[in-house]
């Protein structure tokens, strides 16, 4: 079975459009590489994350442990909800790594306003001159959408 990978960026704050942030809704920022260990497999079980599965608490602790990512997690009116990963890279680059909700919170009407948070989080980090990501076929259907309706813009389609 094929999968078609899409990247898409957004290069100015200006592109950003948010979403209703639901009543309720809000994120913490996280360093706990248990909590990241744990909301990989939680919130990627139904969409096929594999590549951590495999990951030792001592990998997760140095992916968790750099300077340069930033893990959110969303709560939905004091319950966890998601979670995201921000990856600052070289020249401004600003990776949303991993993000989602957890199978109880999907279809709630979260994912705008989470994603919301979560750029807004991002065009905040010293530095950043550019916001990208990339979502799969097997993501939730209603992700690239989302990304879209948020300003992000397709620069790059690979099928594997």
């Amino acid at each position: 079975m094929s999968s078609t990978i899409n990247h898409l960026e957004m290069t100015s704050r200006v592109d950003f459009r948010s979403s209703k942030i639901p009543a309720g809704l809000e994120m913490r920022k996280v360093f706990d590489p248990e909590i990241n260990s744990r909301f990989y497999r939680e919130v990627g079980n139904k969409w096929l994350w594999t590549d951590r599965l495999a990951w030792t608490n001592e990998e997760w602790s140095r992916w968790v442990g750099r300077e340069v990512l930033h893990t959110l997690v969303a709560y939905f009116e004091g319950e966890e909800a998601g979670y995201v990963e921000l990856e600052m890279q070289e020249s401004g680059s600003l990776e949303i790594v991993y993000f989602g909700l957890l199978p109880g919170m999907i279809g709630k009407g979260l994912g705008g306003g989470m994603l919301t948070m979560a750029v807004e989080r991002a065009w905040e980090i010293e530095g950043t001159k550019r916001v990208w990501l990339h979502t799969c076929t097997e993501d939730h259907p209603h992700a690239a959408s989302n990304y879209e309706k948020r300003g992000f813009r397709l620069f790059h389609t690979e099928t594997l």
